[in-house]
């Protein structure tokens, strides 16, 4: 039996402090290429909130890492109603991208309420549900209220396609 002093490092989450240091640099570098003068209104600049999330981020790796290493490692969650040897499923995975690239792929063409729907009705039947015809009023109702939610509430066209002039 092994102890946690003894017991190697879990990869997966030193690969999480990996990634939280990655994106931490990623903002402290995007911040440092931003361009703008301070003013009076404004003293401290757009610089300073992205270098303070970038410096917490990397922080953050940092003190994952030093746990991780030193044995330490997060406890599975009790609640999780799935079987941790049951083997992964690639079908519903492949399902899921297909869908979402279909939708990138129909986007300009069809618009995003067409494309959007056909994306959440397909992820509801990949995902397992097999109620179809009250998916397809789900997904076209979210689309609907994303489309008018996105030119409404922030002022952002997304593409109508096919229905130019009608929405």
């Amino acid at each position: 039996m092994t102890t946690a002093a003894t017991a190697r490092p879990n990869r997966s989450e030193l690969g999480l402090a990996a990634l939280l240091g990655v994106v931490g640099v990623v903002a402290i570098v995007d911040a440092l290429g931003l361009t703008s003068a301070t003013t009076t209104s404004d003293p401290v600049g757009p610089k300073a909130m992205p270098i303070a999330v970038g410096i917490l981020l990397l922080v953050c790796a940092v003190v994952l890492a030093l746990q991780v290493l030193r044995g330490g490692a997060a406890e599975p969650d009790a609640g999780e109603d799935i079987d941790p040897t049951s083997a992964f499923d690639w079908k519903t995975l492949a399902l899921l991208v297909g869908f979402f690239l279909l939708n990138a792929a129909l986007i300009n063409q069809l618009g995003w309420v067409i494309s959007g729907a056909i994306m959440f009705w397909g992820s509801c039947w990949a995902l397992g549900s097999r109620r179809w015809i009250v998916n397809i009023f789900i997904s076209l109702a979210l689309t609907l209220a994303t489309y008018y939610g996105f030119y409404f509430g922030l002022g952002i066209k997304l593409p109508a396609g096919i229905l130019t002039g009608i929405l």
